[in-house]
């Protein structure tokens, strides 16, 4: 495994981490057991940045996570959790924005008792787009600066947004100081708009993680979960673009990680997994030379979605 410093974070990451939303059972049903044995391999094959949010499963996958890293030196792993979005135990989709003080204070104790935890190296305020917008400018004031209270605090080591649209992501970039970004959907088969937010985090040492190199799930065999705000028509892309990957004896999800992790610009790329076995391949294929023939003809199937946007 290869590291990278994360911008100004002062952290080494790796270059694949591990995301911890699938532990929620957010795509499908898991076993317990399981999802801790792919934390558990996810660190002996050198992954060391984790990331998970109470929002996940409703905090199912903070529950589990925790069980998972018991025992685990806290100098073996970096860990990120979010703070603002938080989902009812048991639901997905039921959520509340709260970016207030007490909010986010409250949200974090129980994150940290959670986990088993007195530190995080990263905070990323949640999905400061949905229900609207309605709470974006909540999140950016009083939100921000209850973290950044947090990182003076000694509580989180640096301050990061976790969102979606771009032209959010362009305005903090431009109006307030992060050290890290967990930008989600934007490099990754058929979208690679990150690209464009590269240059400015070089200059001011905002440290890119790129989530979802899956697209959530899209650019994957098993298809994206019923929530996934794609179209027929649009998911229809992806099947094709999946189906010529199988006939020629390989699958989407290799091409899309090999695509999105080795990016030597990126210094890490979140993968999610609740199959130790998925972990190894995972690992295996990001290790592995892109087949840019392939990939050149499966970015021609996307041509229609490329860079599309949807309302997560």
């Amino acid at each position: 495994m290869q590291y990278n410093q994360l911008g100004k974070t002062g952290l080494k990451v790796s270059r694949l981490s591990f995301g911890a939303s699938a532990l929620g059972s957010v795509f499908r049903p898991v076993d317990e057991s399981e999802a801790i044995k792919s934390v558990h391999v996810a660190l002996d094959l050198g992954i060391n940045y984790i990331d998970v949010a109470p929002a996940y499963g409703g905090t199912l996958a903070e529950t589990v996570l925790g069980k998972a890293l018991r025992g685990i030196p806290r100098s073996r792993y970096f860990l990120s959790t979010k703070v603002g979005k938080y989902t009812k135990p048991g639901s997905y989709g039921d959520d509340t924005l709260d970016y207030s003080r007490a909010g986010i204070r409250d949200g974090l104790d129980e994150s940290a008792r959670r986990l088993g935890v007195d530190y995080f190296d990263i905070i990323h305020i949640h999905d400061i787009e949905y229900q609207g917008r309605k709470h974006t400018e909540w999140a950016l004031t009083e939100g921000y600066e209850t973290v950044k209270e947090l990182k003076r605090e000694g509580r989180v080591g640096n301050v990061s947004f976790g969102i979606y649209p771009m032209d959010l992501w362009k305005r903090i970039f431009d109006s307030v100081e992060i050290d890290a970004a967990l930008v989600h959907n934007h490099y990754c088969l058929n979208d690679t708009q990150l690209l464009d937010l590269l240059p400015i985090a070089r200059q001011k040492g905002i440290g890119i993680v790129n989530g979802s190199p899956f697209a959530s799930s899209l650019l994957t065999d098993r298809g994206p979960a019923a929530w996934h705000p794609a179209s027929s028509e649009d998911k229809g892309h992806f099947r094709a673009a999946a189906e010529f990957c199988r006939s020629k004896g390989t699958s989407i999800s290799r091409l899309a990680l090999q695509f999105s992790s080795q990016n030597p610009d990126i210094p890490t790329t979140l993968f999610s997994s609740a199959n130790p076995d998925s972990v190894r391949r995972n690992v295996e294929c990001h290790e592995q030379a892109c087949d840019t023939a392939l990939l050149a003809e499966v970015r021609k199937i996307l041509e229609p979605v490329l860079n599309k946007q949807w309302s997560y």
